[in-house]
């Protein structure tokens, strides 16, 4: 297949590859869904809003992917010229709020048709408080998190442009197929795609890890005995029933100026120190020094990345040993350096990672190290440019909505608010982890983090204690 109702038809890449078979294997095929809202206090011009989101589809190549599948199977995707669907308008004056985010949680709940058709869904939105808006639901083929924030802010700006005297135009989005085919002719086997498969490669080798668990060592210790296999360092985390929620806490701004204070005046990213904080928490459950959780890379450091929409969100396994007598400081520095290291080589292909892992460690089916994940969202929907003054004091909401399934048992996304704060959304298996759980797991993780800054010659030994 070479084109498809005339448009050039590419395969997939591999960040595409693997929400593809966790969207092909998972009952719920929502499970690629993502619910967003956005909405402000301000009497909106609705005309003018919908063409500003037409307008802002149009300049988004990724917004207009569709799917398609041949005869043997094989999965394409192509770029049409022009988004023929409409953009609703819905009313929620009247409504109860919660009822209103049962709504939208419906709408994220919905799966897409897979092939030949759009993979999003805008409507325009007035809540009962009377903010007004957008809501969002993208399947994740075709956006990611950063992406997504990226075409709000787009939308929020075109809009603005026309709206107040001396907020400028946007600038253009990027191409969606430019990128595309770089990152194709990398995966046809470039010589840097060589380099990085021998980096993973020889990580995966050097030693085996062992998993760890949010709710400590029992799981390991069964699959153990069920195995007979005193030595065995895998235990399988997964689960029949793929049901899940959102469960999100809030850090206000204050206490997450502190954190970004920490990390701009110790040279480090917020990832790093969110997962100093997670590993810790893994390390006092378990009692191992060993842990590994999943990390996400965005893959967008050039402009063309940052503003060519799509996804483009590699997952890993990431590894630390921190002993306990090692200060919190030289726990984050660790992870720095390794996170500087993956940096180089993300272009790796995350599904030829686990299989590699996977054929060398004789592991099952569902047996992993990893019994959580993390994403850090570093930009907040908001207009940030040139002409701020002329919004005032606008006050934004911000909301994300379940779809109600999940592949991993406990996913966690750290977003920055509009106001300034942060999120912590924790998307979870409710068969799996409970609330009490989640609301345990944000209580030491922020103890454990604001513990170490406090003093980051202190040890790990000492924050779990006093944690």
């Amino acid at each position: 297949m070479k084109t498809r109702k005339g448009n050039k038809v590419y395969p997939l890449t591999s960040a595409q590859k693997l929400h593809y078979y966790c969207m092909k294997y998972c009952p719920k095929k929502q499970v690629l869904n993502i619910g967003s809202g956005l909405t402000i206090q301000v009497d909106l011009d609705w005309d003018l809003l919908k063409q500003c989101i037409k307008e802002a589809v149009a300049r988004c190549e990724s917004m207009r992917i569709r799917f398609t599948e041949d005869k043997e199977g094989n999965v394409y995707q192509y770029v049409v010229k022009e988004e023929t669907q409409e953009i609703d308008h819905f009313d929620f004056t009247g409504w109860k709020p919660e009822h209103a985010h049962d709504k939208m949680t419906e709408w994220t709940s919905t799966p897409f048709e897979p092939y030949d058709t759009p993979l999003h869904k805008i409507v325009m939105i007035k809540m009962p408080n009377g903010f007004q808006g957008l809501y969002i639901k993208v399947n994740h083929l075709i956006m990611d998190a950063q992406s997504l924030v990226v075409f709000f802010k787009d939308v929020i700006e075109l809009y603005c442009s026309r709206v107040y005297e001396d907020i400028p135009y946007p600038k253009e989005m990027s191409s969606y197929l430019k990128q595309l085919e770089k990152d194709l002719a990398y995966e046809a086997g470039s010589t840097s795609s060589k380099k990085d498969r021998e980096f993973f490669e020889k990580m995966i080798s050097s030693s085996e890890p062992v998993f760890t668990d949010i709710y400590g060592p029992d799981k390991l210790k069964q699959e153990r005995k069920q195995k007979k296999n005193p030595k065995l360092r895998a235990a399988t985390n997964t689960s029949d029933n793929v049901e899940a929620n959102l469960k999100n806490f809030h850090l206000e701004e204050g206490a997450t100026q502190k954190l970004l204070k920490f990390c701009e005046e110790n040279h480090v990213s917020m990832t790093c120190l969110l997962l100093m904080g997670l590993r810790t928490y893994l390390q006092k459950e378990n009692n191992e020094d060993d842990v590994s959780v999943t990390t996400t890379i965005a893959r967008r450091a050039t402009l063309s990345e940052k503003r060519c929409g799509g996804t483009r969100i590699h997952c890993f396994p990431f590894r630390t040993i921190v002993s306990k007598k090692d200060t919190f400081l030289e726990g984050v520095y660790k992870i720095r350096d390794l996170q500087n290291q993956y940096f180089r080589h993300a272009n790796y292909s995350p599904s030829e990672f686990y299989a590699f892992r996977k054929d060398y460690y004789h592991l099952e089916n569902g047996q992993t190290y990893e019994s959580l994940s993390l994403t850090y969202q570093p930009l907040a929907m908001k207009y940030d440019g040139p002409g701020l003054d002329k919004l005032g004091d606008i006050q934004y909401d911000v909301k994300r909505y379940s779809n109600g399934a999940a592949a991993h048992t406990l996913y966690l996304t750290v977003s920055h608010r509009p106001d300034g704060g942060l999120d912590f959304c924790f998307e979870h298996q409710t068969g799996v982890v409970t609330s009490e759980k989640l609301e345990e797991i944000y209580y030491y993780l922020c103890r454990i983090i604001f513990r170490g800054i406090e003093d980051a010659d202190r040890t790990v030994d000492e924050i779990i204690k006093w944690a």
